[in-house]
């Protein structure tokens, strides 16, 4: 079946309501999970579980939730499967009489209990986070199969055609299915580079969503929340791992601040400009406490030094009051271990900040030669900045024109235009 043709249970209606929903969508990995593993089809396994959760959809307001919704749906999807699986034995035997059924084979009933959910889960969040797809593809399919988003939600949130995201994810599941990985946790040689990937995904799925890359929106509040939705998900399944603590952290924090970061027309507020009393402090509190634990087991990864530097942003009572020497050290150690070309822009602001705007420029100067931020608005934008804390305001107006004309983003566009238009007619 069409995946798409689950509307009502994965697109967001409410029609029966908003706790009914919540739980289809909190069961669906899980399920899929279970399925995806036992059969080895990533795609075939999705559509029998679109199918279990368009009868629960059906079937639960009438005659009440189940004691066990999970082994309900999952029952209800091994049978879709199953019943696929033989009847596309039944067609290869009738094409052909040396049909491989080796490819196809359908579990004994009492093959495995109905259970191990954290294992299925972690399953899921390396299959779909696999190397062998491009990060686009993997956030994709990340948003489909775990956050159960549909295709038409994902394309509305990376602002492309319905059938462009549908390609994608039909891609992704194909090259999963062509890469002979089985669907089972990754073998302890390649776990710690798994668990890179996934945490790079979340990472960036986040970051669209709260700073997004192009078009009309500034941010997409539903996109970073179903990130660290996803993340408290997968450290509930790790809590032992401090670089997934580390992320969760960094989000938290960094989330905090989403309702001071635009005005009532989603006009860009700046960090150092913002009303820090509407600063969520739950989220900060959570976030420190995170960070604090993970802290405290030992080896520190980019995760949390980057919940570091957030955390001291957060617990500055002013902008006057951050510790920008405290800051400067972490993006110091940062660079050590990171080859994100941003920690070397935003290391060279942390420099302006304590060793002066000069200091910063020349930090700027040679990132011109990184093939990462050559040409890259930031380096525009930052370097406008630091001019305009110099005093050279006629080369500022020049690079927050040339930050402007290079962004994807309408709200920093704008703002860019906004601070070179305040330059000119000041001078």
């Amino acid at each position: 079946m069409d995946p798409q043709a689950a509307p009502a249970v994965m697109a967001g209606t409410t029609r029966r309501g908003a706790e009914l929903h919540d739980l289809l969508r909190e069961l669906a990995p899980l399920v899929l999970g279970v399925v995806a593993r036992r059969f080895g089809d990533f795609a075939t396994a999705e559509d029998a579980v679109q199918e279990a959760l368009i009868a629960a959809d059906a079937q639960w307001p009438q005659q009440g939730i189940p004691r066990d919704p999970r082994a309900w749906l999952t029952q209800v999807a091994l049978r879709r499967m199953t019943d696929y699986v033989r009847s596309e034995i039944a067609r290869r035997r009738r094409e052909s009489e040396t049909a491989l059924e080796a490819e196809w084979t359908v579990p004994a009933a009492d093959a495995e209990p109905v259970g191990e959910e954290e294992n299925e889960t972690l399953t899921l969040f390396f299959m779909c986070c696999h190397p062998s797809l491009t990060t686009s593809s993997a956030i994709a399919l990340a948003l489909r199969a775990l956050g159960g988003l549909t295709t038409t939600e994902i394309a509305r949130a990376f602002l492309v055609p319905e059938a462009t995201m549908a390609q994608r994810i039909s891609r992704a599941k194909a090259s999963i299915k062509s890469s002979g990985v089985p669907f089972r946790l990754p073998s302890n040689e390649d776990h710690a580079q798994r668990l890179r990937t996934v945490l790079h995904v979340l990472y960036l799925m986040f970051s669209e969503g709260y700073a997004s890359g192009g078009g009309p929106r500034f941010q997409r509040p539903e996109l970073s929340g179903e990130a660290i939705r996803l993340t408290r998900s997968l450290y509930a399944l790790l809590p032992d791992y401090g670089e997934v603590a580390g992320l969760l952290a960094l989000m938290l924090l960094t989330d905090a601040r989403r309702a001071a970061r635009s005005g009532p027309d989603d006009e860009l507020i700046p960090l150092d400009k913002q009303d820090r009393s509407l600063w969520d402090r739950a989220e900060i509190a959570e976030g420190t406490t995170l960070l604090d634990r993970a802290l405290s087991k030992g080896a520190v990864g980019p995760y949390q030094m980057q919940a570091a530097i957030a955390a001291l942003h957060d617990t500055a009572a002013r902008a006057e009051e951050t510790d920008w020497a405290q800051i400067l050290a972490l993006y110091e150690l940062l660079k050590r271990i990171s080859d994100n070309p941003m920690v070397k822009l935003n290391h060279a602001i942390a420099a302006a900040m304590v060793l002066g705007p000069s200091k910063g420029l020349a930090l700027l100067a040679a990132l011109d030669e990184d093939p990462h931020l050559a040409g890259h608005y930031r380096l525009d934008a930052v370097r406008a900045h630091l001019l305009e804390m110099v005093g050279d305001c006629s080369a500022a107006i020049t690079h927050f024109r040339a930050a402007a004309g290079k962004t994807a983003s309408v709200p920093e566009r704008d703002y860019l235009i906004a601070q070179a238009a305040r330059l000119s007619a000041a001078t």
